[in-house]
């Protein structure tokens, strides 16, 4: 007998994408998914262990949960779920915690059947499912794990090994969805930069980009977070095609060399900057996020000074920027030089404002100007009609009024007005 199930995920994208195949998975199986956790009779968490605030978010959400369903049974699952499986397991109305090295299975112990893959059903047939967000951008995870040493890192030890898909079965996996209806494919894993290299792969990443702008077509190809090293000098040449997104988020998390060192970090500002140059240089009009730890352990008044004065310079549009955060398991705990909390909340403070501007300065360079955007979806409505947000391809959030609903789109808008990290325009 199936069951009504509603899927849930916190933190990055690769869980989002995983949430994603799972929410195909259960839909193939006869499984009803559902868009609210009220309504559901399974429950699945993919929960976050980034930081400690992740840990306490996903504990915050599981309650949540519970509460919105009481007689649900819930599956817990993802990072927070890996490393304190005992901890979860407490929880009130969690009734299994699948770690991450079998998530791939948890369809399969669920329900007891083994979910056909995706690129063997019809996909003509298929109806999108709440949980995907309907038939606009598709999160696809193509790899998992990392073999990186970062002495701050906590998902190495939640994802193991790195481990890559086969770039067939990827290629399949995005052609179904291009014939589902989508419109954007967003390729995540935690390290995107080492696809392929566990099997043996050169130049994984390039390689899997270029198969895919041959063998399929749908409008958008973007990707999730790229690690900075490791990208040969033919990588930014792939966006000649206009079918990749004019973004890319390349994570720096310190802007010091000295701190880089600490972190194990296998870049430096010299390598950074190249690498950035490199970009800009193939991407006209590039949109560069990043991400930034302040707070590190020995991290000095000067070395943030430095740190602050070199992404000053890379002139990133958005920074996501975190206080240290202690993981049990890694080696930056026991790093001398712990910057207490206050200081670490006032360096957090100066980052954002400096991304605020960046990120200001960014979109208002766009008003005038025409841009194609994926609508996404409706937010609202009012006598102007409905109320549109969507994506350019270089990652500007955008709203606009529609007489009917276009969402699931890529129509030009004429960009008018700049307020709070959105632009507001007009259907040309």
């Amino acid at each position: 007998m199936t069951k009504r199930v509603y899927l849930d995920s916190l933190g990055c994208r690769l869980n989002q994408g995983e949430i994603n195949h799972l929410a195909r998975q259960f839909a193939a199986l006869d499984y009803p998914v559902v868009a609210s956790a009220e309504e559901a009779e399974l429950i699945i968490l993919n929960t976050c262990a980034v930081t400690q605030g992740a840990t306490k978010d996903s504990r915050k959400r599981l309650r949540q949960l519970h509460r919105a369903s009481p007689n649900a049974q819930i599956i817990a699952t993802g990072c927070y779920a890996h490393l304190e499986a005992a901890t979860v397991g407490q929880l009130p109305g969690v009734a299994h915690v699948v770690d991450n090295l079998h998530k791939d299975t948890l369809v399969n112990q669920v329900t007891g059947q083994a979910p056909p893959k995706l690129f063997d059903l019809e996909p003509l047939q298929r109806n999108p499912t709440p949980a995907s967000g309907g038939p606009t951008r598709a999160f696809l995870k193509v790899q998992d794990g990392c073999d990186n040493l970062c002495t701050f890192c906590v998902t190495r030890l939640a994802r193991g090994k790195a481990r890559s898909r086969s770039v067939e079965e990827v290629v399949r996996d995005v052609q179904f969805l291009e014939a589902q209806g989508y419109q954007e494919v967003v390729l995540t894993g935690v390290n995107l930069v080492a696809f392929g290299e566990d099997y043996g792969l050169e130049h994984g990443l390039k390689t899997l980009l270029a198969t895919l702008l041959q063998a399929t077509h749908l409008p958008r190809l973007r990707l999730s977070s790229v690690e900075p090293w490791n990208l040969d000098e033919g990588f930014f040449q792939l966006w000649e095609n206009p079918r990749l997104c004019r973004h890319l988020h390349l994570p720096l998390q310190s802007g010091c060399d000295a701190t880089l060192r600490r972190m194990l970090r296998r870049t430096s500002q010299a390598a950074f900057r190249a690498l950035v140059e490199q970009a800009r240089q193939a991407i006209p009009e590039l949109a560069l996020s990043t991400d930034l730890i302040v707070g590190f352990p020995g991290e000095t008044e000067a070395e943030f000074a430095e740190s602050l004065a070199f992404v000053t310079q890379m002139d990133f549009m958005k920074m996501h920027a975190f206080p240290f955060s202690a993981r049990e398991g890694t080696a930056a705990p026991r790093l001398r030089g712990l910057v207490a909390p206050e200081v670490a909340r006032e360096r957090l403070a100066t980052v954002q404002a400096l991304s605020e501007a960046g990120e200001a300065r960014y979109y208002q360079r766009y008003l005038g100007c025409t841009l194609p955007v994926l609508w996404e979806g409706v937010r609202g409505a009012s006598e102007a009609g409905f109320l549109h947000m969507g994506l350019t391809d270089n990652y500007l959030k955008v709203e606009t009024h529609a007489p009917q609903v276009i969402s699931n789109q890529v129509l030009p808008v004429h960009l008018e007005r700049y307020a709070n990290g959105t632009l507001f325009g007009s259907l040309s």
